[in-house]
């Protein structure tokens, strides 16, 4: 207590020359107008700055998660379509085909969302990983869409994560068709613009126009049909004039990747065994 007595007494003159700030701030502020006006005013301009940037931060983390359900809506949507066109195609041979079709579908495919947590498209073989495993029941040879378009295939899958082989991959082979006529070749990359990939052994025959679209040929254990690829940007004839080579610009953004979700195909294992046995 002394002490106290004694540290007020030796800082008398500072102690006073605050109390008479807080006076004088205090008159000023509540009995004139205008200094009140500009000093509460000031006051609403920097609250008002905290509370928007604090908005917008909110606002990003908002955006991020609506842009996960929409990605994966639109995967939904995807295979809905499908769904519905193989209805529709059954229905006009056969209707008492459709229940069977349908239920065949919805057990067929299982989609599981994951976030790209690495990722390259820089390199001849670019790969990216993502936040899900075996945990997840997320295993290799499935494949990886987000909601513009393919991205990959699981090259390999730990407990909780998973490996992609992206289709910017000197090694990525995925079976792709021309939507509009269902000429079907392999999509493959030659390296360069992350924008870009070609679709080799396109039939000289075939029937196709700049600006088509490109989708999935389903003639795989990977992609169900009908998945978006990218449109037809340009055509030349491939190397031994057999056969058309077609420069294909990617529906998917690859250098802004964030989510995306993974396909599983009920019977991927069974085919592909069968498959094998055969080579």
């Amino acid at each position: 207590m002394r002490n106290l007595l004694n540290f007020l007494l030796k800082h008398d003159h500072w102690l006073l020359f605050i109390f008479l700030e807080v006076v004088s701030f205090t008159l000023l502020f509540r009995f004139n107008n205008y200094q009140g006006s500009v000093f509460f005013t000031s006051a609403n301009y920097v609250t008002g700055a905290v509370c928007e940037m604090a908005g917008n931060v909110t606002s990003y983390f908002g955006l991020r998660r609506v842009n996960r359900d929409l990605m994966m809506r639109n995967v939904q949507l995807e295979l809905e379509a499908q769904r519905l066109k193989s209805l529709l195609y059954h229905y006009e041979k056969d209707s008492t085909q459709v229940a069977l079709v349908n239920r065949y579908l919805e057990d067929t495919y299982s989609v599981i969302p994951a976030r790209v947590v690495n990722n390259s498209i820089v390199r001849t073989d670019n790969y990216l990983t993502i936040d899900k495993g075996e945990a997840d029941s997320v295993y290799a040879e499935m494949g990886v869409v987000c909601g513009t378009g393919v991205v990959g295939i699981v090259y390999q899958a730990s407990a909780h994560y998973a490996v992609v082989l992206s289709v910017l991959n000197s090694k990525s082979s995925i079976s792709c068709k021309i939507k509009r006529t269902d000429y079907f070749g392999v999509l493959k990359w030659e390296g360069g613009s992350s924008q870009y990939a070609y679709l080799r052994d396109i039939p000289r025959h075939s029937e196709f126009s700049l600006g088509d679209t490109v989708v999935t040929s389903g003639h795989s254990a990977v992609f169900p049909e009908g998945i978006p690829v990218g449109t037809v940007d340009d055509m030349s004839d491939s190397h031994d004039g057999l056969s058309y080579l077609l420069k294909i610009r990617l529906f998917t953004d690859f250098a802004r990747l964030n989510d995306v979700s993974v396909i599983g195909f009920q019977g991927a294992a069974e085919q592909a065994n069968l498959e094998k046995s055969i080579k």
